[in-house]
This record gives C-alpha cells, structure tokens and sequence, in this order.
C-alpha cells in the first residue's frame, strides 16, 4: 500500500506540487502559497478597517467641491450647502492635527439646520454621506427618551455609528452623526420643567455629553435588551454632531423677537427691509431657546444655518434636474418593463401647483405623482405597450379622483 504523502491543510495539495510546507500544532500544515494569500488577506482586511484613520490633507474634499456635488443631487438651499460643506471640511482637518505639534486645538463646530418640512435637510446629509470617508449615521430624535423609560436611550445613537463603523472604535470616533428632527425634543414651555419631561428636555440633557465630548459606555447590541453585554467605550471628543429639524411655528418667535427691536421714528425704515415671506433667513440663538432648546444645547451647537421655503421654480427644477430626481426614477422603473414613459410639461407645473397648495414641499411631489400614475404602473406591465404619455387631463382626473374619495370616506 503506498504511503500517503503529507498535504497543505487549507489547498489539499501534495508536498511534492509545492514549494514547501510550514508545521505547525497537531500536524497542521500550510504551504508557502497558501501563506501568501492569508497574509494578502490580513493586509487588505487591516487597511479596509483602518481606511478612516489615513486620512491625508490632499485627498479631502475642498468645501467648493462638496458644494458642487451637492448641487448635482439637491437644488437650491445655497447657504446651507456652504455651511455643511465648510462644517465636514473643518471636520476632516480636525482628524489631522494630532500631527500637528503646537498647542492650539482646534474643537469642533457641531452644526444645526433648520428649515421647513420637504426642503431638503435629510436629503442634504444622505447625499453628502456617499461623499465621505469617515462613518456616517442619521438618527431620529423622535424615538431617544431619558434613560429608564421607554424608547431607546441617548448611547443608542452611538451604537448605530459603531455599527457603521463594523466595530472599529477608532473609526466611529471621528464619524459624523445627523441627528434629524432636533426639534421633536423641545421642551413643552419655556421655562425649565418642573415635572419630568422624559422625550423632551430629558433628551436634550442626555445629549450634551455626546456633543461637548466624552468617554460613553456603548452597548453594542442595544442597550436594554441586553444587559449582560459588555460595554465599548467611544470617546465623542471627534465625532461632529449635525442636527435638523422643521421647527414648525418658530417663525412666531422670529417676527416677535423682530418687532421687539423696532422702536421710535425707524420703524417703518427698519421693518420694510424685513422679507416677511422668508423669516428663517433671520433666525438666531435666542429663537431656538423660545421655541424650547435649552441653553446648553444651543451653546454646543454653535453653526446655524437655515433651509429656504421652496419656490415654484425650485420645485419644478427639483422634478427634473438632480441625478436621481423624481421623473427620472420613474422613466427607469417603466423602462426596465420596456415602456418609454414621457410626462407633459403641463403635468409637471400641475404636481407642483398641488405641491404648493398642499403645503408639503418637496416630499409631497412624489406622493402625488405616484398617486397620478399608480393605475399605469399597475396596467401597463401586463400590456404590450411600448410608451405611455402622461397628459394634463389624464393627471388631473387622477388627483381629483383620490381626493373625492378620500372626502367620501371621512
């Protein structure tokens, strides 16, 4: 019986069709090639891990260059599109001056957007996301309670970012958070609660020690299911903080604290220079603290920056241009069914008109664009249709249609 010729344990090679063979334990072996691919392996999973952390000052997008993609996917909102793009710049040279060797440190300028529904606060912080080098979260406020009640806890949003990260700690430690709906976490009055306010004020203690910047102790896996897990501590000294929120009525607080100034024989002179159609542009710290920011919070937030209301030709752009833009979704959908699918221009004046008068932004043109071709995207896959033309009273008799039976049902 012939002898059986000692083997690689990972390839299953015989010695004799390799260059040579390393023992080891419990006559495991592994042959020279084999070895090199596990190195290549370690090597390429080391530098996947540590990508966030070799971060060199040539490779970071210039704030006119994160502009300009922006522009590519959001329309308009100009100001803010400056803010943010100087805030993630900013945020990547802080990560580099730990080579720097003198003593001035530069802290981070977390920042707050505020801006009607459906103008594109989300949309700003998804589209800058695919941009980045560094792990990327957005949270929702609306679901953070005081720790010990119901809803998640404030460290919940650092397992998210740790999630991202894939658990590499020195990466989540210089990410970047949106945390979207700040405004939801207002206090009820403003005046400090005197009761517990468990979503409200609660939250916004909670969250100062994420946004000054401190050692927290992250449950991996949530934070009450699990009790038992072992905690991963994550220092938010470098992590920058973006906030957004609708802060629906502070417009109230704007023009109140605007004809407060106003006093004596400028009057007239003063108000007139006031755009009452666009009060945002006007906000300042205090109006966050009347709407029911606590002081605090404010302080550790010290970009503000707004969203404009969208006009009619912001919205009619918004149909149209961006990379992903709504019309354009939908042509793909319809042509990975082969139909060639064409909306008039009078259709798309028509969903932005009912946008408009809706009061629902950008958001709503999906909804009622959807709502207008709904029955085509049911039908037409079935159909051998090669086009679809989507005329104006094709659309209007669609919109008005779900409007008389929603009035019917309630």
């Amino acid at each position: 019986m012939a002898k059986q010729q000692k083997g690689c344990s990972f390839c299953g090679r015989p010695e004799s069709q390799v260059g040579f063979l390393i023992m080891g334990i419990d006559n495991v072996r592994i042959c020279n090639e084999c070895a090199l691919q596990a190195a290549e392996i370690v090597k390429e999973n080391t530098l996947s891990k540590s990508k966030s952390l070799q971060l060199k000052r040539e490779d970071i997008p210039k704030p006119i260059e994160l502009k300009k993609y922006l522009d590519e996917y959001v329309i308009g909102q100009d100001e803010a599109k400056k803010y943010l793009s100087v805030a993630v710049y900013n945020h990547y040279k802080r990560l580099l001056q730990e080579d720097e060797h003198d003593d001035v440190e530069i802290e981070k300028s977390n920042i707050i957007m505020v801006g009607p529904t459906g103008t594109g606060k989300t949309l700003l912080a998804r589209t800058i996301a695919k941009k980045l080098h560094v792990p990327f979260t957005i949270v929702d406020a609306t679901v953070l309670t005081e720790a010990g009640y119901v809803g998640e806890d404030i460290e919940s949003i650092l397992t998210r970012l740790l999630q991202v990260a894939d658990y590499d700690v020195q990466a989540a430690e210089r990410g970047i958070v949106f945390i979207d709906e700040i405004d939801k976490i207002a206090r009820k009055g403003d005046n400090p609660s005197i009761t517990r306010d468990v979503s409200g004020e609660g939250v916004q203690q909670g969250l100062l020690k994420l946004l000054e910047g401190s050692i927290i102790n992250v449950p991996p896996q949530g934070g009450r299911k699990h009790p038992e897990q072992k905690m991963i501590a994550v220092n938010t000294q470098n992590i920058l903080f973006i906030c957004g929120g609708a802060f629906d009525g502070i417009e109230k607080k704007i023009a109140a604290r605007l004809n407060t100034r106003v006093v004596g024989y400028t009057a007239n002179i003063e108000t007139e220079q006031i755009d009452r159609k666009n009060l945002m542009q006007y906000i300042a710290p205090q109006d966050l603290k009347a709407f029911g920011l606590i002081p605090e919070i404010i302080g550790r937030l010290p970009v503000l920056t707004y969203l404009e209301p969208l006009d009619r030709d912001a919205l009619l752009r918004i149909m149209t241009e961006p990379k992903n833009s709504i019309l354009k979704q939908y042509v793909k959908l319809f042509k990975m069914d082969g139909i060639e699918l064409t909306f008039q221009q009078d259709v798309l004046e028509y969903i932005v008109d009912k946008a408009i008068e809706f009061k629902i932004g950008a958001r709503g043109l999906r909804s009622i664009t959807e709502t207008i071709i709904m029955d085509k995207m049911y039908e037409m896959p079935s159909k051998k249709i090669k086009s679809v033309v989507i005329d104006l009273d094709y659309a209007r008799s669609k919109i008005e249609k779900a409007n008389f039976n929603r009035l019917k049902i309630a």
